[in-house]
């Protein structure tokens, strides 16, 4: 197979992030101390992965793929709070001081831009470091500004960016998502239904930069941003970071499928103490979290084909901000499968986990991955990140209600496959015995 002809990773990459929390942070600290020789890159496929290849071979994935180095990235970010990177995570308490004290000299430098903030979508924070502006439109073009200027005195030669930020409100998609001219009109006129998040992606897209949305918001997955993108030979990707309880969701659930187990109900709690834990406390950030969230299991389980195990099936959500906890999520998932002649079993699934520590390696992936995109001239809805997200965007040209898939092992093949076309490598096939 011959390989795509992808420019090479000349210069610099800036990755910005909407948003200087936790998340953006803890990625922020984790690149500078890898580079320093003091951390491992665990949890980056980009770093650490392997990809088996025809010839029996298995190189690791930047060593194929021309790949930007850790050590070309700088970073930039915008924020409501006007906290550089290292008194941000100093407040998140992501790191131990004996992690971040010999970071801050590089976090101290990073401080944020302006935020296009309006506190009608996330109604829990306070934003003091904000952009003026007549209208959304005039605000998405101050955004523009940023880019630009990030380039200028950053000397990057490209630029990706990733949603790091909080979970707005839930917007359904109306008309003024529809299509740009509406969307643009939409700007100028104030419309309700243009959040923050879409002033962002649409300042990226139309300066040429790649965008994937880490939070569930109504965002790239509008059809007039979609389009934007196409337009502009931009690749695009969502939605909502896959850490903790619906990762471990696309793991069990396939296998509960694979041995054909019926489902009668899953109950899902979590309890986290972070910025993030306090905007979901408020019932319309936790409505775009949710839809998120339950969507997986129906897709997996796909009750319409095999509706004797799964129509039906009870599946709840809850998400409970307990300051205490920081960082440190704890979910707890209780599982009610039935099996032969019907009869109950439990599954129960306790998991302590650190969400930004999940999160950092995912932002460093997507942010490459976007970047490698871009060079090889994709554009469009990159389906096959899906891996990475809890409410994938669909395919490119899928059938209307063609839902994404969400098993994360076939999302992981789905990867794999598209790297080895970027490599120029043949696809894997499984050895078939002949039947007699």
């Amino acid at each position: 197979m011959t390989r795509p002809e992808i420019p090479p990773a000349a210069g610099k990459l800036g990755i910005l992030t909407v948003g200087l929390g936790a998340v953006a942070t803890t990625i922020m600290a984790d690149v500078e101390s890898v580079r320093r020789g003091n951390a491992r890159p665990i949890g980056s496929l980009t770093q650490l992965a392997r990809l088996r290849l025809a010839d029996g071979s298995a190189p690791l994935i930047k060593e194929l793929l021309p790949l930007a180095a850790l050590d070309d990235i700088v970073f930039g970010a915008w924020d409501p709070i006007p906290d550089d990177a290292y008194t941000a995570a100093a407040k998140a308490g992501v790191l131990t001081p004996q992690d971040l004290e010999p970071l801050k000299d590089f976090l101290s430098a990073i401080r944020p831009m302006t935020a296009a903030f309006d506190r009608r979508y996330v109604t829990r924070l306070e934003g003091t470091h904000v952009k003026q502006g007549r209208n959304k439109r005039a605000l998405a073009e101050q955004l523009r500004e940023d880019i630009r200027e990030f380039r200028r005195v950053s000397g990057v030669a490209r630029v990706v960016a990733v949603w790091c930020g909080s979970t707005e409100i839930f917007i359904r998609p109306s008309a003024v998502h529809e299509t740009l001219e509406a969307f643009e009109q939409g700007m100028e006129a104030d419309h309700p239904d243009i959040a923050p998040s879409m002033l962002y992606a649409w300042a990226c897209l139309m300066e040429g930069v790649p965008y994937a949305n880490g939070a569930p918001n109504l965002t790239v997955d509008a059809p007039a941003l979609v389009s934007l993108a196409e337009r502009q030979g931009v690749p695009v990707s969502g939605k909502d970071f896959k850490t903790g309880q619906t990762w471990m969701k696309t793991v069990i659930a396939p296998g509960i499928k694979a041995r054909m187990l019926g489902l009668d109900g899953w109950y899902s709690t979590n309890i986290l103490g972070n910025r993030d834990g306090e905007v979901l406390d408020d019932p319309a950030s936790f409505k775009t979290k949710e839809e998120s969230k339950l969507s997986v299991l129906d897709s997996i389980l796909e009750p319409g084909t095999y509706p004797e195990l799964y129509d039906g099936f009870s599946h709840v959500v809850r998400i409970n901000y307990y300051k205490p906890r920081g960082d440190n999520k704890e979910g707890w998932d209780s599982i009610d499968i039935a099996g032969w002649m019907g009869y109950p079993m439990q599954v129960k699934v306790n998991f302590l986990c650190r969400d930004s520590i999940l999160a950092a390696p995912l932002v460093l992936d997507l942010a490459l991955l976007s970047d490698l995109a871009h060079r090889a001239g994709l554009k469009g809805t990159l389906e096959w990140l899906s891996f990475y997200y809890k409410s994938p965007m669909a395919a490119p040209g899928a059938a209307p209600g063609t839902p994404p898939t969400h098993d994360l092992f076939a999302q992981l093949s789905r990867l794999q496959q598209t790297l080895r076309q970027l490599a120029g490598e043949a696809q894997l096939t499984d050895h078939v015995e002949e039947l007699p």
